[in-house]
C-alpha cells in the first residue's frame, strides 16, 4: 500500500520536485539518444525533465496503476513531450526483457516497497552493462526542524509506524547501500544531500501541505482505519504544522540517502 496515495496535498509536493532539486547526483551522467527507465514517476515533474535531457532518447515512465500513471501522462501532454512511454509495472517484477536500458532511476520509491534487495536486483538486470541505476531516499528518523514543537514528534512517529504496517521502510535513504550490496552491485557511488524549507514562503507551503496531508491524504485514511489516532488527533497535529510554519525562526531539513551504481 503507498502511505502517501494521490491527494491533492501530496501532489502539491511532488509536483514541486524536478530533476535538478531531487536527481541532481543523475545528471552528469545523462546525454542525449539514452534510454532511460524512471520507475515511481508519479506526477511526471521529475520523469519530463529527465525526458528533455535524454531526447532523442525514449523514456518510459512506470506507476503501479492506470490512475497513478496518468498524472505522468497529462505532464507529458501538457510539456508537449513525446518521447516518453508509459507503463504499469510493479518494481519487484519489472516487465522488460534484460539489458534495455542505459538509465534506470528511482526517487523516492524504494521506502515504499516489501522488499528493496529484490527492487534494485530487477533495476539492474533491466539496465544495460556498464549502464546506471541511480536511486534517492529520504531518511524519516533524520528530519531536523527548529522551533521545537512536540506534536512535530507525535507526527513522525505517527508516520513511521504507519509506513512500516504498509510494509514500507521510511528510514530507508541510510540503507540504500546495505540494500545494493546485497543485491549485488560492485560500482557503487553513494552520497547524500537535503532540501531545506527555511523561508517564509517554504514554511508557509510546507507547512499548510502537510497540515492538509495528515487530515485528508490516503495517509489519514490509513490512520484512522487502524485506530493509531483519532480526528482530534490529526486536526491537532495539523495546528502544530501552521503553528510551526507561522514561526520566524522556522527551519526544516530533509535528509536523503543517494546512489549512482554502474550495473
Amino acid at each position: 500500500m503507498y502511505t502517501h496515495g494521490h491527494h491533492e496535498s501530496v501532489l502539491r509536493s511532488h509536483r514541486w520536485r524536478t530533476a535538478e532539486n531531487s536527481a541532481a547526483h543523475l545528471l552528469p551522467h545523462l546525454r542525449p539518444g539514452q534510454s532511460l527507465l524512471d520507475i515511481g514517476a508519479g506526477p511526471g515533474t521529475i520523469t519530463m525533465d529527465l525526458a528533455a535531457l535524454v531526447a532523442p532518447g525514449r523514456v518510459t515512465a512506470t506507476e503501479i496503476s492506470e490512475d497513478a500513471l496518468a498524472l505522468s501522462r497529462a505532464e507529458a501532454a501538457t510539456r508537449g513531450i513525446t518521447t516518453v512511454d508509459f507503463t504499469v509495472a510493479d518494481v519487484h517484477t519489472l516487465p522488460f526483457p534484460d539489458d534495455t536500458f542505459d538509465v534506470v532511476h528511482a526517487h523516492q520509491v524504494l521506502q515504499h516497497v516489501t522488499d528493496p534487495v529484490r527492487a534494485l536486483t530487477e533495476m539492474r538486470r533491466v539496465c544495460r552493462p556498464g549502464g546506471v541505476v541511480a536511486v534517492r531516499d529520504s531518511d524519516y528518523d533524520r528530519f531536523a526542524w527548529h522551533p521545537a514543537v512536540p506534536e512535530l514528534d507525535e507526527w513522525l512517529a505517527l508516520y513511521r509506524a504507519t509506513a512500516r504496517a504498509n510494509g514500507g521502510e521510511p528510514d530507508a535513504g541510510r540503507r540504500l547501500l546495505s540494500w545494493a550490496l546485497a543485491a549485488g552491485y560492485t560500482d557503487i557511488t553513494p552520497g547524500a544531500a537535503v532540501w531545506c524549507y527555511a523561508t517564509p514562503d517554504d514554511r508557509r507551503w510546507w507547512g499548510a501541505l502537510w497540515a492538509d496531508r495528515i487530515t485528508q491524504s490516503a495517509m489519514a485514511h490509513q490512520i484512522l482505519a487502524a485506530g493509531t489516532a483519532t480526528e482530534h488527533d490529526l486536526q491537532r497535529l495539523a495546528t502544530a504544522w501552521r503553528r510551526w510554519s507561522d514561526a520566524p525562526d522556522g527551519w526544516f531539513t530533509i535528509l536523503h540517502g543517494e546512489l549512482l551504481c554502474r550495473a
